[in-house]
């Protein structure tokens, strides 16, 4: 495979962004677009603090064969699947099968819950996300995020088209988020004994790569059940399968049609993409497979929305690039959180 081309920030059609000097990161109380580089120095709340509070993480598996909603498919190892010759925008899978498969989920409850109190939380794709649960030890100490809980939830295993994290992250409708509600918090807490808000306000989503899809879809599709974000290297691109017609290009039709077209919803989007990020055109050649392009497109389309949005572009990092994870997050999770209040209701 080719080598990831380095991508220029000032490349004609991206977007305008201002570009902070090296080591610096957006203020939490900014928006918009920002580059940031090359030097990826982890944050000081990425790392445990002597002297703060520490949150309990609980762990717990779930099995397919208990879900409704995702009893479980795999696509065979060593296959991927062949462009539709009369649309080399849709790929035609037919190595994909049901099969089991097992699912772990990790609780972060920090020291600072009230028991019996809703209270608000993020859910994670991909997890366990142990920086996560770090980071909002130190942000909560700081008062500078809410006591939150945070629900990080392992896929079902494999990736892209034909396979159950596929069908999970990149399917462009309401499943995933019903499965989280339905299926998942409900154990959460049985299991941790909490209890979580209803409020819109007061959950959020986050993720990369297709976890980073996942999260937007989530909200953008239940948008009462969530109304904050967070992405790095989402994969806004054509990646859906089974293909739908009303959404023939996956989660490029999110910057293509979808949020150009629909009324503005009640989202709050943070999202990032590596200079280096991915650029994969594959057998299909339907120039739908450029991570870089598609986040660049997201951004366009949420400035011309007028979307709540900070968009940050990383020089001299890759895909779900971990060192700007640890430098970032930190920030992304307090600029999430910024306008947050507490819902009145009882719940």
């Amino acid at each position: 495979m080719a080598q990831t081309p380095i991508r220029d920030p000032h490349t004609p059609g991206y977007v305008l962004a201002t570009e902070l000097p090296d080591g610096a990161i957006p203020s939490p109380e900014s928006n918009g677009n920002f580059i940031i580089g090359p030097t990826h120095d982890p944050a000081p709340e990425s790392k445990a603090q002597a002297n703060v509070p520490q949150g309990t993480v609980y762990r717990f598996t779930m099995d397919s064969k208990d879900s409704k909603i995702y009893p479980g498919i795999a696509r065979e190892p060593n296959t991927f699947g062949m462009a539709d010759p009369a649309n080399p925008a849709r790929l035609i899978v037919t190595t994909s099968h049901p099969a089991p498969y097992t699912r772990q989920v990790s609780v972060y409850v920090p020291k600072q819950y009230v028991a019996g109190t809703a209270a608000p939380f993020i859910v994670g794709a991909d997890g366990p996300d142990n920086l996560l649960f770090t980071v909002l030890d130190n942000l909560i100490a700081e008062g500078k995020v809410p006591a939150m809980i945070a629900i990080s939830i392992g896929n079902g295993s494999g990736d892209a088209q034909g396979s159950e994290r596929g069908l999970e992250y990149d399917t462009m409708s309401g499943v995933y988020a019903e499965f989280v509600e339905n299926e998942v918090l409900p154990l959460v807490e049985n299991k941790c004994q909490v209890k979580l808000t209803k409020d819109p306000a007061g959950r959020a989503t986050m993720g990369g790569s297709s976890g980073g899809s996942c999260a937007l879809i989530m909200a953008w599709y239940h948008p009462e059940l969530y109304h904050r974000v967070l992405t790095y290297s989402g994969t806004y691109i054509n990646q859906q399968w089974p293909y739908n017609p009303k959404t023939p290009h996956g989660a490029w039709e999110f910057h293509e049609h979808l949020i150009p077209k629909s009324r503005k919803k009640p989202l709050r989007i943070w999202m990032e993409v590596g200079d280096q990020d991915l650029f994969n055109p594959n057998i299909m050649r339907d120039d739908m497979h450029d991570w870089v392009v598609a986040n660049e497109n997201m951004a366009k389309v949420l400035a011309a929305k007028n979307y709540q949005y900070q968009f940050v572009f990383a020089r001299n990092a890759k895909h779900v690039d971990y060192k700007v994870k640890m430098q970032t997050l930190p920030e992304a999770l307090e600029w999430l959180w910024k306008d947050y209040h507490p819902a009145k209701v009882t719940q």
